[in-house]
């Protein structure tokens, strides 16, 4: 892959990004939203896969696992989620990436009406918390833990 391709990747996955984000933070979006919004994380997620690195690829697919909640799909985001998890715990990935890997299962159980699992990935994501050094980090963490 050339430099040229890798700087294109690059600012497509960025970019795929920072629209899904737009997206979540619309209060009440429609269906025509949610659809690109989906789609516009998995093409953050494509473009990563091709030039990141496994924090990249851990990010991506936490992002994936919460635009797919909040479209209601619990089976996608689990399965999001649980591939964030697997990176975070395969590359020695702490704190406040596998503190959210394990928030976006409880958020996927949640929404499968699974309240057992859903109770223990919150009681992990606290603990994983912990090693949250950085304060607002850690309280950002906790109020979307609240919001499941």
């Amino acid at each position: 892959m050339t430099d040229e391709q890798r700087k294109m990747h690059k600012k497509l996955a960025v970019d795929c990004f920072n629209s899904t984000w737009d997206l979540i933070d619309i209060k009440e979006r429609t269906k025509k939203e949610d659809y690109i919004m989906i789609k516009t994380a998995l093409d953050s997620l494509y473009h990563w896969m091709q030039i990141g690195e496994p924090l990249n690829f851990a990010r991506g697919e936490w992002q994936v696992s919460r635009v797919y909640s909040l479209a209601g799909d619990g089976k996608s985001a689990l399965a999001h989620g649980e591939n964030s998890l697997k990176y975070c715990l395969e590359n020695g990935i702490g704190g406040f990436d596998l503190s959210f890997a394990y928030e976006s299962i409880a958020r996927a159980y949640s929404l499968l009406g699974d309240e057992e699992n859903e109770a223990e990935y919150i009681e992990l994501a606290k603990e994983s918390a912990e090693l949250i050094g950085d304060n607002d980090n850690k309280n950002y963490l906790i109020s979307e833990l609240n919001t499941i």
